[in-house]
């Protein structure tokens, strides 16, 4: 499925891979090459790219740090967000492996358990069985960042095969 490439996505996942999760606008500017993923096509408009920092600014997504120096980093809705974008953004060939999501969250957990179902379905998982879940995507990393952000890692097993089977899909 395409998906288009956006300014607002380049800045959500260049903040989102960050190591200390801030970056000055002038990096951004006049460094693209230092942040860009994902095929992102050169040179980025200033105005184009300070438009997208106010909407995301504007939707909560990323927050002012420094004024003076304009740095910027990624709130927590922001790496929500991030993630989405990496998941639905992945148009790379696929690898071969299948990434298998196998929970058991208990009825204690369920408002987590109901999130991670809520996000599975955003994120284009396939649906096998009631708590097997799975995609051709290579997203197991950002997965395993969501599944301990959301606190349910003792339940949640996530799983990269190459052979599952002919599941007819």
């Amino acid at each position: 499925m395409y998906r288009k490439k956006s300014i607002t996505n380049l800045i959500l996942l260049s903040l989102e891979k960050t190591i200390d999760g801030y970056v000055r606008f002038e990096d951004f500017v006049y460094n693209p090459g230092l942040y860009a993923y994902y095929g992102w096509e050169y040179p980025l408009k200033k105005s184009s790219f300070a438009k997208a920092l106010k909407r995301l600014r504007e939707n909560g997504l990323v927050e002012l740090i420094s004024d003076q120096k304009l740095i910027y980093r990624l709130t927590d809705k922001g790496k929500e967000k991030a993630v989405l974008a990496s998941f639905l953004q992945d148009d790379k060939k696929w690898d071969g492996k299948w990434r298998l999501i196998i929970f058991d969250v208990p009825e204690k957990r369920r408002a987590a358990r109901d999130v991670l179902r809520r996000k599975l379905k955003e994120w284009e998982f396939i649906h096998f069985q009631q708590s097997v879940w799975g995609t051709k995507k290579n997203c197991t990393e950002p997965l395993r960042d969501f599944i301990k952000s959301v606190g349910i890692e003792d339940w949640v097993m996530v799983v990269e095969t190459d052979n599952i089977g002919d599941i007819g899909r």
